[in-house]
């Protein structure tokens, strides 16, 4: 597949599943609608990931979006439709945001790493989503925010993400003030890893998914797992955590392959366990 193309074929479907080699490519399709996150496009995210995690000819997975939005939050105009409801929408919203909580949660325990490759706007959602992925390459004309506070609407379950990400004083700046950061500035704030410039970001996030996904699978996946848990743990306990971690992961045999090859001055030849 030339993934240069990847985002000019027509489809059908709201979320476009590739594959290019061992990385699996998501792309948003709903483009007149700025990728925004609708009922329907979340549920085929849902059972993406789903079927991606099981999956070992899978090594890692590149999250784009179709058009000139990366995703543009949640899909507006269906929740408001819901408002007519005899509840006024309060369990649609309800059903809508644990949905939500629940992708993005996919995408931080999914065993392979997830890199998003961002060609444009990323705000509210849209924003959490790339937060939400381990890594991210963005265009030099992608811009990021979380604006629910123009509308009345603070961008809650986006600051979970976000405030994960970034330093406190950084992320309640966007969550305040609900301004554009440009992509030079998320990087230096640490909500995305590079930047490239416009057209060429998809490229570069499949040749940092090819090179993560170079790696052993099984490393890659104790690694990412532990990571996020630590992330959440006092320091003592997050120590003993990862000391246990790496013991388990010496007694791999990816782990004694790989410090045989140090030794051996040679490439690992991995079996993924």
């Amino acid at each position: 597949m030339n993934v240069e193309t990847a985002r000019d074929i027509e489809a059908t479907s709201v979320l476009k599943r590739e594959r290019d080699g061992p990385i699996a490519i998501l792309t948003l399709n709903r483009p007149k609608a700025r990728n925004s996150l609708s009922e329907s496009l979340l549920l085929a995210l849902s059972e993406a990931l789903t079927e991606i995690a099981v999956d070992k000819e899978v090594r890692a997975v590149v999250l784009t979006g179709n058009g000139p939005a990366f995703c543009s939050g949640h899909d507006m105009k269906e929740l408001t439709a819901q408002r007519t409801d005899a509840d006024g929408g309060r369990e649609f919203f309800r059903t809508t945001m644990l949905t939500c909580s629940e992708v993005m949660q996919q995408i931080v325990n999914l065993p392979q790493p997830v890199i998003a490759a961002v060609q444009g706007v990323a705000t509210a959602a849209g924003c959490q989503l790339v937060a939400s992925c381990d890594l991210a390459v963005a265009s030099d004309k992608a811009k990021f925010a979380t604006p629910g506070v123009d509308i009345g609407l603070f961008c809650s379950t986006p600051m979970v993400a976000l405030s994960r990400n970034v330093s406190r004083k950084h992320a309640m700046e966007m969550l305040l003030t609900g301004e554009m950061v440009e992509a030079k500035r998320a990087a230096e704030i640490g909500l995305i890893n590079r930047v490239v410039p416009a057209g060429q970001e998809l490229k570069a996030a499949v040749a940092l998914a090819k090179q993560v996904a170079s790696k052993s699978a099984y490393t890659l996946k104790v690694g990412k797992q532990a990571f996020y848990r630590q992330a959440e743990m006092g320091l003592a306990e997050a120590y003993a955590y990862a000391s246990e971690v790496m013991t388990e992961n010496m007694m791999a045999r990816d782990a004694e392959e790989g410090l045989c090859a140090f030794i051996e001055k040679r490439e690992p030849k991995w079996e993924d366990r």
